[in-house]
């Protein structure tokens, strides 16, 4: 995505809270929103049409929950980045986010400002979570079982930074489908279903450094 906009999708029914998210974003000259979806059906049609770098996916949606949504976007488009937004501080709106494999999880509430950010970020292959949100996720995946070996933290360290999987076997002259084995491991050594809670279970038990 080098020296293009960032092609971003919003899904929200609220259209007057869609249309005006859109406004404010489309001020940022690095990003260009391609798509406004008001619910789970037009936004798994909407995506195939717009092909979207990162998509702001609310969590409340009439038709359906955001998670469910992302989670059948991944399943055709795995490099589509969703950023889950909520109104609410249910800690399962959370875990939902992470299991469905969104790489962020915001607060509607917060300042406009990170909205803009936490575009940036997914974009760049960046996981987007608050401190607080970090401490709100469910314990008791991770357990202490089985140790991550000297190359599986390498590589979780990687992936914390933003890596893709093309990009971490490319720096540690490694395949893809290695790196994918090991990424593999350590979502299940971490009891993670996905790289967002993987880094975030790494970070709650300090295992980034």
């Amino acid at each position: 995505m080098t020296g293009l906009p960032i092609r971003l999708m919003l899904v929200d029914d609220h259209e007057m809270v869609a249309h005006s998210l859109r406004a404010i974003l489309e001020q940022e000259a690095d990003i260009e929103v391609v798509a406004v979806s008001h619910s789970v059906t037009d936004a798994l049609v909407d995506v195939a049409v717009a092909l979207p770098d990162v998509i702001l996916m609310d969590y409340y949606l009439a038709d359906g929950d955001g998670a469910t949504a992302a989670a059948r976007i991944r399943q055709d488009q795995p490099e589509v980045r969703v950023i889950l937004l909520t109104g609410s501080d249910d800690p399962l709106a959370l875990q939902r986010a992470v299991d469905a494999g969104c790489v962020g999880f915001l607060d509607k509430a917060g300042p406009l400002d990170d909205l803009a950010a936490a575009v940036r970020l997914a974009a760049a292959g960046h996981v987007v979570i608050s401190a607080e949100d970090l401490a709100r996720l469910i314990p008791g995946r991770a357990t202490s079982a089985a140790a991550l070996t000297k190359r599986e933290r390498e590589i979780l360290h990687l992936v914390a930074e933003g890596l893709t999987n093309q990009a971490i076997a490319a720096e540690l002259v490694l395949s893809v489908h290695t790196v994918r084995t090991h990424v593999q491991t350590v979502l299940s050594k971490l009891g993670a279903h996905s790289k967002l809670e993987a880094v975030a279970i790494a970070k709650r038990r300090r295992l980034l450094g």
